[in-house]
């Protein structure tokens, strides 16, 4: 059984938690109730979510006494509270539920689009965590010098760099990876396609390569959807000219074609 306790939010009276298995979880009843929104009707479109954690668990008040709840992981709370509508909540309630959305819009558009999100009301020891994570993920990089090509390690390198300064990365256009399905599915080709031409499409860019600079191209690691890593040539944006030429002479009707 896992004890609860008030977990300090500001604004709010406090989110009801316990630590359970390691992991920081909310009770979703109580923030329902606080909020004014049906607590079954949250529950059950929680279920339905595959991001959501949700668990029954046996909790100890602080009157000593045990009780089931419902509990929801820290990583579920955002991603629920930002869906809620702002209109259906307590009039208390309902400036910090704004301010909230608000935020987590701003963090998501930073994550996406500009290489990472910084809270700026993050204390020193979450920032000295950003930092090590980075510190690591440098040495890391680092470590793979003379076996990933050089291009890709120095991008690599700069989106670390900016990640851990809350920056939007300094890359050259030029030096910005460039995948063999990513510029096919650029064409428009669906991933039945681009997995049956990506292999021909690849030997002969390979080819083409190696006829322009009179040597291979370098060696990168690609990651997959399903979270694989494969490793592959390293080419970028400088090369499209190439992947343009390979796909004009070999497969510009095959969108039409397969239509």
């Amino acid at each position: 059984m896992s004890a609860l306790a008030t977990i300090p939010v500001a604004g709010t009276p406090g989110i009801l938690g316990a630590e359970i298995d390691g992991k920081a979880m909310a009770a979703l009843k109580p923030m329902c109730e606080s909020v004014g929104i049906d607590y079954s009707n949250q529950l059950k479109k929680l279920r339905s979510k595959s991001w959501a954690t949700v668990v029954l668990s046996t909790t100890v008040g602080a009157d000593g006494r045990s009780r089931e709840m419902i509990m929801i992981d820290r990583r579920t709370i955002p991603m629920w509270l930002a869906g809620i509508d702002e209109n259906r909540v307590k009039e208390e309630a309902r400036p910090i539920l704004v301010a909230l959305q608000a935020e987590a819009a701003d963090a998501l558009d930073a994550y996406f689009h500009e290489g990472g999100a910084i809270n700026p009301n993050a204390t020193v020891n979450q920032l000295d965590l950003i930092v090590s994570r980075a510190t690591a993920q440098a040495q890391l990089i680092a470590s793979f010098k003379g076996i990933i090509d050089d291009k890709h390690l120095e991008a690599k390198a700069r989106i670390v760099l900016a990640r851990g300064l809350g920056e939007t990365p300094e890359l050259d256009p030029a030096s910005i990876p460039l995948y063999v399905s990513d510029y096919l599915k650029s064409r428009g080709l669906a991933s039945d396609m681009i997995s049956a031409k990506a292999s021909g499409f690849g030997k002969r860019l390979k080819g083409l390569y190696v006829a322009e600079h009179g040597e291979a191209p370098g060696r990168a690691y690609q990651e997959l959807p399903n979270g694989t890593v494969r490793e592959v040539y390293a080419y970028t944006q400088a090369d499209r000219e190439l992947f343009d030429r390979i796909w004009i002479g070999h497969y510009e009707g095959v969108t039409r074609a397969a239509a």
